[in-house]
Parts: C-alpha cells; structure tokens; sequence
C-alpha cells in the first residue's frame, strides 16, 4: 500500500510505501552494506541482523521506514521519525510540527536532477502529506556529498554535534557525529 504517489516530470511516478522488513531485506541490505553506504551505520551487518532491526522499526510508533520506487523499481531506502522521541533531540531544541528524515540513495546512475527530484516527492509526503513543518537531517559531516544535496535542495545548515550513544535492550547505537541542516515547509513550497 502506497502513502504517497507523485509524478516526477521527465523521470516517472515516485510511489512510497511501508518498508516490508522480510520482503524488502535482500534490497536494502545490499544497499546498506555497499561500501557507499558506509556513513549510513550498517556496513558488515547480516542480512538477517538488516531484518530484525527493521522489524524493530516497524513496531515504533515514533521511527519508521519506507521504500521509495521509480516506476515500481526500488530506488531510495527512506526514514521519518519524531525528533523528540530520538537522540538527535539532545541536540538542538525540537519544535512542534518537526520531522527527522534519513535518506539512502540507491545505487545506480541515474540522470541529472534525479536526487532533487526523489528528495521534492519525500517532501511533498512530509510536509503536504503529513503536515510536518520543518525537516531536520544529520548526516555525518564527513559525508559532503549528502551534506551538498541537501543544501542544494533548500536545508539550511546548522551545527556540527554529537549524538550520544544509545545502549538500550533494544537499540544500540555509538556515539556519532553529525551535521544538523534544516528545512522548512515555506521554503520547500513557497506561496
């Protein structure tokens, strides 16, 4: 079932959907531990460790993870969670109407234009769709070329910070530096 469905001028229909943990782990498993990925936190996991950490997602009323296709063809792994309910809110001073978004790129040439074009239809889903009024993202800062698309794209940048580590029962995280950048709704669809 589709959240989200949106015709890209000159690329095709973007359609976005629940990520299903078993039947979407091969894909996204690949891409998460492909070298290019590395900033993303899952390089050497199993693809059965992949699996179970998204099921995990999917029981969160506060994370999610979906799947964004071009044309029925997987091609971006993406995540929407509440900053308040996250380390990143140790951080910076979440507002009301806040969204935290992660965003991997499948991998693949794809023309010019393409990551702009995947980014404004998760855009639309986030803030017309759903309301959300500003969109936080931490990449690493070592991650440019992330970092550069968002901008491009309208984020504002903010500080460089340290997410704390997180070692719960459930979720283990590292301590991790990240580049907070910002964008708001006004910006993303002025008028």
């Amino acid at each position: 079932m589709y959240v989200h469905e949106q015709p890209v001028p000159g690329f095709g229909t973007v359609r976005i959907r629940p990520l299903d943990p078993e039947g979407d782990a091969r894909t996204v498993h690949a891409w998460v531990g492909a070298e290019r990925a590395a900033f993303w936190g899952m390089n050497g996991l199993t693809e059965s460790q992949v699996t179970e950490i998204y099921a995990h997602m999917a029981t969160l009323d506060t994370h999610h993870a979906f799947l964004a296709e071009l044309e029925g063809v997987p091609v971006a792994l993406l995540q929407l969670y509440d900053p308040a309910a996250d380390r990143v809110s140790e951080c910076y001073d979440v507002e009301e109407g806040d969204a935290g978004v992660h965003v991997l790129l499948a991998p693949g040439e794809r023309r010019p234009g393409w990551s702009s074009a995947l980014l404004g239809a998760y855009a639309a889903y986030v803030f017309l769709g759903l309301g959300h009024r500003r969109v936080v993202v931490d990449p690493d800062p070592r991650n440019e070329k992330a970092i550069a698309r968002f901008l491009r794209q309208g984020f504002t940048a903010g500080p460089v910070v340290t997410l704390p580590e997180i070692d719960l029962p459930d979720v283990r995280l590292p301590e991790k530096k990240a580049r907070l950048a910002f964008l708001t709704r006004e910006v993303a669809f002025p008028g």
